[in-house]
């Protein structure tokens, strides 16, 4: 596991990467109609077919891996300590997404900013600082997030 920086409260981290395994890939019943919060209605009758759970989070198959996070930097974004995040690296990197990068060798989730002259990385969650890249890091981009995965239990 891997942290950008220390500090009193942990970063977001990035805990593990993954390749998706294709080779495990089922398909499960796909609803057609909204879910209501009323009266039940017989799942029977809003079957329409058959969907596999990649067909729904990753749209560039040979570009796309996962990674699990730690840390509440990103909380305000909806990615919680524990989350696993679908990356895409075929991905354009915009100002304002969400993107997995590197910073001299350390690995962190954070905002893609881009003012014209500068580039930064901002938290979602007001605790922490923004961090400004200079020439002197050795910065990448891994991919942009385009999926988060959390458990409800």
């Amino acid at each position: 596991m891997v942290a950008l920086y220390s500090g009193l409260r942990a970063p977001l981290w990035v805990a593990e990467v993954w390749k998706p395994d294709y080779s495990k890939d089922f398909r499960l019943p796909l609803l057609t109609s909204a879910v209501q919060a009323g009266l039940p209605t017989s799942v029977e009758e809003l079957i329409e077919g058959k969907i596999s759970s990649s067909d729904l989070l990753i749209k560039n198959r040979r570009s796309t891996f996962f990674v699990k996070v730690t840390g509440d930097s990103m909380l305000d974004a909806g990615i919680r300590p524990g989350d696993t995040l679908v990356v895409d690296k075929s991905l354009e990197v915009l100002d304002g997404r969400i993107v997995v990068a590197q910073i001299n060798g350390e690995l962190t989730v954070k905002k893609f900013r881009f003012d014209g002259k500068t580039i930064f990385l901002e938290p979602d969650n007001p605790d922490y600082p923004v961090i400004f890249i200079t020439e002197e890091m050795e910065f990448s981009i891994w991919g942009v997030v385009t999926q988060i995965i959390h458990s409800m239990i």
